[in-house]
C-alpha cells in the first residue's frame, strides 16, 4: 500500500535509464526524505540544554545544518507533487477529480499539526495555529493548485511574484515604532503581523511571533515550487545522467544567487527570507543530484537502506517523535532518564548528542518495524 500522504515516488516512477528503456522508481527521493526526517528528529530532540552549534538553529541571521531540514522537506514535497500529480494528469485525470484528495490530505496534515502542539496540556487558549505540519499542509495545498492549473512558465512567475511580494513587504511596509525595512527580531514586518493576528496562538518558545508565521509562508510556498521545478527536470525525456547534471547546475546557480541576495536580505530561517529559500533550494538540488548518482546510478542504495526505510513512513516518524517528546517532557521522564543514564557518560554536548542519537534510533526502529510488516500509512 502506497503512502499517499508522502507522495512517494512509487506513485510517480520515472525513467532512470535512457529514453525508451521503460520506467523505474527513483529511489533517491525516498533516501533524501529519510535523511531529512531522521536529521529533523535528531536536532529536535537534544538531551540537555547544551548542544553542538550545527545541531541548533541559527540564532538569527546565517544558517546551520539544522536550518536545512525543514526547507528540504518542503522542497521534497514540491518534487513529489510534480511526479505524482503529473502521472495522474498523464493518465487522463482532470484537475477537478484530484482536488478532493488534495484537500483531504491538507486538512489531515493541518489537524495533526494542531494536535501535536495542544498535546499534552490540551489548552486551547494558547493553541499554536501554525507550525511544521501546518506549513506543510498549506504549502502542499497551494502548490498543488498552482501545479494543476498552470504550466512551467507560470509556475516560475509564481516563484518570482512570491519572492517579490515578500521582499517588498519586509522592506517597504513600516512597523509602528521601528519603521520600514527593520529586520530585527521585534521590528520586522512578519513578526508584527504574527503579534497582531495570532496573539496568544504563537509559538510557545517565542510567544509574540512564530517561525512558521503568516507572512513568511509566502517564500515557503516558493521553496515548495522550486521543488516542483526539480520535478520537471526529473520528468524530462533525457538520460538520467543528463538530468542529474542539470539539477547540479541549477543548484549551484541557486546557491550563488542566495549568497548574493544575502547582501541585501540576510539568509534567515526564522524569517524564511528570499535569500534563505533560494540558497536552501540550491543545496537541495545539489544533494538530490548526489543522491541520484549514489542510489540510482551507482546502485549503492543498500548502504543507505535505513534512510530508504525511514523515508517510506516519514510523516509517521515525525508525528510519533513529537508526541513521544511531549510525553517525556510533560511527565519529567526526560530529565530523570537523561540525568541518570546520559549526563554522566560524557561532556554536556556529547551527552546531549547521545540522547538525540538514542531517540532517533528508537524512531528508526519504529519505521523498520512498519517496513517489515508492510505498513505504509495511507491518508
Amino acid at each position: 500500500m502506497l503512502n499517499d500522504l508522502q507522495m512517494r515516488t512509487d506513485a510517480a516512477s520515472i525513467q532512470t535509464g535512457q529514453r525508451g528503456t521503460g520506467e523505474q522508481r527513483l529511489r533517491s527521493l525516498d533516501v533524501f526524505r529519510g535523511v531529512t526526517i531522521l536529521f529533523m528528529v535528531l536536532v529536535n530532540n537534544g538531551g540537555g540544554p547544551v548542544s553542538y552549534r550545527q545541531l541548533q538553529h541559527s540564532a538569527w541571521n546565517g544558517w546551520t545544518l539544522t536550518d536545512c531540514v525543514f526547507p528540504s522537506f518542503l522542497w521534497i514535497v514540491g518534487v513529489a507533487i510534480t511526479l505524482s500529480l503529473g502521472k495522474r494528469l498523464r493518465a487522463g485525470d482532470r484537475p477537478a477529480q484530484l482536488l478532493p484528495k488534495i484537500i483531504r490530505r491538507s486538512v489531515i496534515l493541518y489537524v495533526l499539526g494542531l494536535l501535536i502542539y495542544v498535546y499534552p496540556t490540551m489548552s486551547l487558549s494558547h493553541q499554536r495555529l501554525l507550525g511544521v505540519l501546518q506549513r506543510i499542509a498549506i504549502c502542499y495545498l497551494i502548490v498543488s493548485l498552482i501545479y494543476l492549473y498552470s504550466g512551467v512558465r507560470a509556475q516560475m512567475i509564481w516563484i518570482g511574484v512570491l519572492f517579490a511580494a515578500y521582499w517588498m513587504m519586509m522592506t517597504l511596509i513600516p512597523v509602528p515604532g521601528y519603521g520600514a525595512g527593520n529586520l530585527s527580531v521585534d521590528g520586522n514586518f512578519a513578526h508584527y503581523v504574527d503579534r497582531i493576528v495570532l496573539g496568544t496562538h504563537n509559538y510557545a518558545s517565542t510567544r509574540t511571533w512564530d517561525p512558521e508565521g503568516i507572512i513568511s509562508t509566502l517564500p515557503a510556498i516558493a521553496s515548495t515550487l522550486l521543488g516542483v521545478m526539480a520535478g520537471h527536470v526529473l520528468r524530462m525525456e533525457r538520460p538520467l545522467a543528463v538530468r542529474r547534471n542539470r539539477l547540479l547546475l541549477i543548484g549551484v546557480c541557486l546557491i550563488a544567487a542566495g549568497l548574493l541576495w544575502n547582501v541585501w536580505l540576510p539568509i534567515n530561517k526564522k524569517l524564511w527570507t528570499d535569500s534563505f529559500a533560494t540558497f536552501m533550494a540550491g543545496l537541495d538540488f545539489v544533494f538530490l543530484a548526489a543522491m541520484i548518482w549514489v542510489v540510482d546510478e551507482r546502485q549503492w542504495s543498500r548502504y543507505l537502506k535505513p534512510f530508504l526505510i525511514t523515508g517510506m513512513n516519514a510523516i509517521v516518524v515525525y508525528v510519533a517523535s513529537e508526541f513521544l517528546s511531549e510525553l517525556l517532557d510533560g511527565t519529567s521522564l526526560h530529565d530523570v532518564i537523561y540525568a541518570r543514564y546520559f549526563a554522566p557518560l560524557a561532556s554536556p554536548e556529547n551527552a546531549s548528542l547521545l540522547w538525540a542519537l538514542a531517540f532517533t534510533g528508537l524512531m528508526y526502529l519504529l519505521s523498520y518495524g512498519m517496513y517489515r510488516r508492510g505498513w505504509f500509512v495511507r491518508i
